[in-house]
C-alpha cells in the first residue's frame, strides 16, 4: 500500500522556525511531526511512501533516507516549480493502485485501516477524511433585525465545523484530473470531481486532529503528543 505525503511547502506561517527547517521536520516531542505520521502509517501496513519535496528537500532526505530505519521504503519526488497541493500527485510513478495522499504536518489519531476499508466499501474515486474543528469567536456577536433592533447578544460563541483533515484515499483514475494541468490544489481537485459527477465520499473518523501550521497550533500539538504519546504511536491500543 502506497502513501504520498506532501512535504514541499515553505511553512511561512511558522516562520522563523521554518527558515532553517522544513515544516515536516519540526519536532513534536522527541521526533519530527513527519516521523510520527510515518510510524502510524507503518502500523497500518502502509510501508511504500513517496515524499513530495521542494523547499529544503536535502534536509528531509538526510533525515529519512530510504526509510529503512523506520521500517518503510521512502522515495522522493521533486518539484521543479510549485505545483500546489494536488499537482505533485502527477509526478511519482507507480501510483497504479488505491493510495493515500496527505499533508506532512498532521498530528492525528485517525485509524488509517478503517478509512481504507470505508473507501473500498463505497467504491468511489476518492474519500476525504473529516475532523471536528471548534472555532471560538473572542468577541460578542450581535444578531439584529432589519430595522436595527437588537435580537440576540452572544458572548464569545463557539462554532463547530467539519473540516478536511488533509488526508485522502484516491483511486489511480484521479490522476487523470491532475496530469497536464500544472498547478492545482486539493480543494480544487475535489470540487472538480464534484462538478464532473464523481463526488468523493467523506470519512468522519471522530479522531483527534491538529496541524502545526501556526505557532499556537504547533505548541498545542507538542503538548498533546507529550500527554498521549503511546496512543498517537499506537503502542497501547487494543
Amino acid at each position: 500500500m502506497k502513501a504520498v505525503i506532501l512535504a514541499g511547502g515553505k511553512g511561512t506561517r511558522l516562520a522563523p522556525y521554518t527558515t532553517v527547517l522544513p515544516k515536516p521536520l519540526m519536532p513534536v516531542g522527541d521526533m519530527p511531526i513527519l516521523e510520527i505520521l510515518i510510524r502510524q502509517l507503518r502500523h497500518h501496513g502502509i510501508t511504500d511512501i513517496v515524499l513530495c519535496v521542494g523547499y529544503l528537500a536535502p534536509l528531509l532526505e538526510a533525515y529519512f533516507g530510504n526509510g529503512e530505519k523506520l521500517g518503510v521504503s521512502i522515495r522522493y519526488s521533486h518539484e521543479d516549480e510549485p505545483l500546489g497541493t494536488a499537482g505533485p500527485l502527477a509526478l511519482p510513478s507507480g501510483l497504479d493502485e488505491t493510495f493515500f495522499a496527505m499533508n506532512g504536518d498532521l498530528l492525528t489519531t485517525i485509524d488509517f485501516s478503517a478509512m481504507l476499508k470505508f473507501h473500498r466499501a463505497h467504491g468511489k474515486i476518492a474519500t476525504v477524511g473529516l475532523a471536528d474543528k471548534r472555532v471560538k469567536i473572542d468577541l460578542g456577536v450581535i444578531e439584529a433585525a432589519a430595522d436595527g433592533q437588537l435580537v440576540n447578544y452572544i458572548e464569545k460563541p463557539q462554532i463547530n465545523y467539519k473540516i478536511s483533515m488533509g488526508i485522502y484515499v484516491f483511486e489511480p483514475a484521479v490522476l487523470d484530473h491532475v496530469r497536464g494541468v500544472g498547478r492545482i490544489d486539493l480543494p480544487d481537485l475535489i470540487l472538480k470531481l464534484v462538478r464532473e459527477k464523481q463526488s468523493p465520499m467523506t470519512f468522519d473518523s471522530n479522531c483527534e486532529w491538529l496541524d502545526i501550521g501556526r505557532t499556537e497550533d504547533y505548541a498545542a500539538a507538542a503538548e498533546e503528543f507529550e500527554k498521549n504519546r503511546d496512543f498517537y504511536l499506537w503502542e497501547k491500543r487494543s
